[in-house]
């Protein structure tokens, strides 16, 4: 969430900046601004009838103490109007407070001033690729078909047991899927991440903590006996470890890792895009997240991008990074960076990675502050970025790595198979 201070030192800016987005944010800062007026208004309005409901009150036990019971009884019903009025002021201005946070809710994060406007994705900056493309002369057989053909996911049987978007992962198709989790999780560790395990449900503070609510609504698994979200991400769970935190300056920066089951409705998502692990409703996917000082935020984004480079080239994975356009980006971005992976059976980029700087949008919304070493209270900047993605590793590895009767595994991963083929 933009900062209220931030919207009203230069609306103009933010407008600005916002439309790099292809976003009119005119009418709603202009509502922010009137409604904002009104608070003040209201809040100076409560302030000074409370002032004068405690001027009287300390004159009615002035009057009781001294005994002179008649002029406490005479200016007692001013007072019992005084407290009814501030009462019905507090209330207003609760509302007030209420539509103005709903209204900062709907504003999305400025970009960052390197982020070029575009149009749509086909606008994306392509920033550098690695590895070659191999040309195959034989035909190649897309994931799905070699999954059939080796048995090792099976995407009617979870057709069967929950509905399409739900593979059973089986026999050294399920021992691969828990290697790469593994391999994920040690190479974050190794790099200085700290591991955590967290919930695969949210409240919703935590869902609003970090972005999710109230512009990915339709997009979450719902359980609404309890009110509780199925997480998109662990960097739902994981950011929000620190919401209502005050951070000492020599905790940042925080590195933390989580591997997790992630669900998504995917609503709207159909065609051959959807095919086999393309998109799921549920998949698993090795999360890392930063808590950085704002000064260090860039620096950290950067180095985290090298990261998830080093994991694809551990992986022998030709790859592409790309610096996301502003029509292209999330509605809680400041700048973000998607690795994509090229698919040898289908002939496209698979993206597998979005690794995101989100400079204090998050931090605002969760109340994430720390004390810097000047002593003054700040908002800490958050970034996080998937390191990896499983579904579409997976099925990069399978479909660039066939044989005529195997699918060879990069040797990175052999250690944590036990074997250095699916035959």
């Amino acid at each position: 969430m933009l900062t209220l201070n931030a919207i009203k030192s230069d609306p103009e800016k933010i407008i600005q900046l916002l439309s790099v987005k292809n976003f009119d944010a005119k009418n709603i800062i202009n509502q922010i601004l009137e409604t904002d007026r009104l608070r003040r208004e209201t809040q100076q309005e409560l302030d000074k009838t409370l002032a004068e409901f405690n001027e009287i009150s300390r004159q009615i036990g002035k009057y009781i103490k001294e005994g002179n019971k008649e002029l406490a009884d005479n200016i007692k019903e001013k007072a019992d109007f005084l407290k009814t009025k501030s009462k019905e002021i507090s209330k207003q201005l609760s509302d007030i407070e209420h539509q103005l946070d709903e209204l900062l809710l709907k504003l999305p994060n400025t970009p960052h001033f390197s982020v070029h406007k575009g149009n749509s994705s086909e606008d994306n900056e392509i920033v550098c690729s690695y590895g070659d493309i191999v040309q195959f002369t034989n035909r190649l057989l897309p994931h799905w078909e070699l999954a059939s053909k080796f048995k090792i996911i099976d995407f009617e049987l979870g057709s069967k047991i929950t509905g399409t978007g739900f593979p059973v992962y089986k026999g050294k198709g399920a021992k691969l899927q828990r290697a790469l989790i593994s391999f994920f999780l040690d190479k974050a560790i190794n790099a200085g991440y700290t591991e955590i395990q967290p919930p695969l449900m949210v409240n919703e503070a935590s869902a609003y903590g970090t972005g999710q609510l109230p512009d990915k609504d339709e997009q979450m698994y719902f359980v609404p006996l309890d009110n509780f979200y199925l997480v998109p991400t662990a960097e739902v769970p994981v950011t929000n470890i620190y919401r209502n935190v005050i951070l000492k300056y020599n905790e940042l920066p925080i590195k933390n890792v989580a591997y997790s089951a992630c669900f998504r409705r995917e609503a709207g998502s159909y065609g051959k895009d959807v095919r086999g692990l393309n998109r799921l409703h549920q998949f698993d996917k090795v999360e890392i997240v930063q808590i950085q000082h704002p000064d260090n935020s860039y620096n950290a984004l950067n180095e985290m991008v090298e990261y998830v480079a080093s994991l694809l080239k551990d992986l022998q994975l030709p790859y592409r990074i790309v610096r996301l356009c502003g029509a292209d980006l999330s509605f809680t971005s400041a700048l973000t960076y998607d690795f994509e992976v090229y698919s040898a059976a289908q002939q496209k980029w698979l993206e597998v990675s979005s690794v995101s700087n989100f400079e204090t949008f998050q931090a605002n919304r969760m109340k994430l502050k720390f004390k810097d070493v000047d002593g003054t209270t700040k908002l800490a900047h958050t970034l996080n970025g998937s390191a990896l993605a499983l579904p579409r590793i997976m099925s990069a590895l399978l479909e660039n790595n066939q044989k005529n009767n195997s699918i060879e595994i990069p040797e990175a991963i052999v250690p944590y198979t036990g074997f250095n083929a699916i035959d």
